[in-house]
């Protein structure tokens, strides 16, 4: 069942703190303020709760995000029933990017992880802005090499990597996405299960939790229900780079 959006603004007033995560997002670094007041206020906002989709997986392709607060994570379904999560977005990022490339469908279905809010443009309109705002257009490209350059290299460790390396790179990732320090060690501030690392990873439950079961036994991380503390991130740094440190 596809969600109905939530529309909570039209934007008229536009808040100096979403202007500013704006502005941080690769996409508009490099416009005006003036610029970037005038997209912003083309927008709609939308808020979903968690579990509820932004977008669905091979639906029309007619709006792009800007995540404001919350987590989302983009799921792709493939033909035989399995799903794997292609990557999760942080505030400020983007995600639903296909309408600005001129893509007719969705790829994967985005998914929020927690109660989320999302800045959203329909195609047409931001398609007028890129036309009139070169600096836009141009940004637009060199997102799409870095997210061609992110999708090269997660194809690389798919292929070519151990699982328990893909498992370590997947955490790194997070961390530096999401990690937050706490009494326990840094901490991945949001909900992940098991068989989310799984689906990130592409491989299954019992491998994942094999792998977490082990590292828990060697004292550098701790695995709760959704819940993941990182002890010793020089050990999972070392496990990624498949480097042997000594003691």
């Amino acid at each position: 069942m596809i969600q109905s959006e939530i529309i909570l603004s039209d934007l008229k007033q536009l808040t100096e703190r979403q202007l500013e995560c704006l502005r941080q997002t690769a996409l508009f670094q490099s416009v005006s303020d003036s610029e970037a007041v005038e997209v912003a206020r083309a927008a709609n906002t939308v808020l979903k709760k968690a579990d509820e989709s932004f977008f669905q997986q091979g639906r029309k392709a007619n709006r792009f995000y800007i995540l404001l607060g919350g987590r989302i994570k983009v799921v792709h379904s493939t033909p035989e029933g399995h799903q794997v999560v292609a990557r999760y977005v942080s505030p400020g990022e983007l995600f639903g990017c296909v309408p600005l490339f001129g893509g007719d469908t969705y790829p994967g279905t985005a998914m929020a992880v927690t109660e989320s809010k999302a800045f959203s443009w329909d195609a047409r309109t931001i398609r007028k802005f890129m036309l009139r705002m070169p600096t836009l257009a141009l940004s637009a490209l060199d997102l799409l090499g870095s997210e061609l350059t992110e999708l090269r290299n997660r194809f690389k460790e798919l292929a070519t990597e151990r699982v328990e390396r893909r498992i370590a790179h997947a955490v790194l990732r997070l961390l530096q996405q999401a990690g937050e320090e706490t009494a326990s060690g840094v901490k991945i501030d949001f909900p992940l299960t098991r068989q989310d690392l799984a689906e990130l990873t592409g491989t299954t439950l019992h491998t994942v939790s094999r792998v977490l079961s082990s590292w828990e036994e060697q004292g550098f991380v701790t695995a709760g229900r959704k819940k993941l503390f990182i002890k010793q991130r020089q050990k999972i740094v070392s496990i990624a780079e498949d480097l042997n440190l000594q003691e």
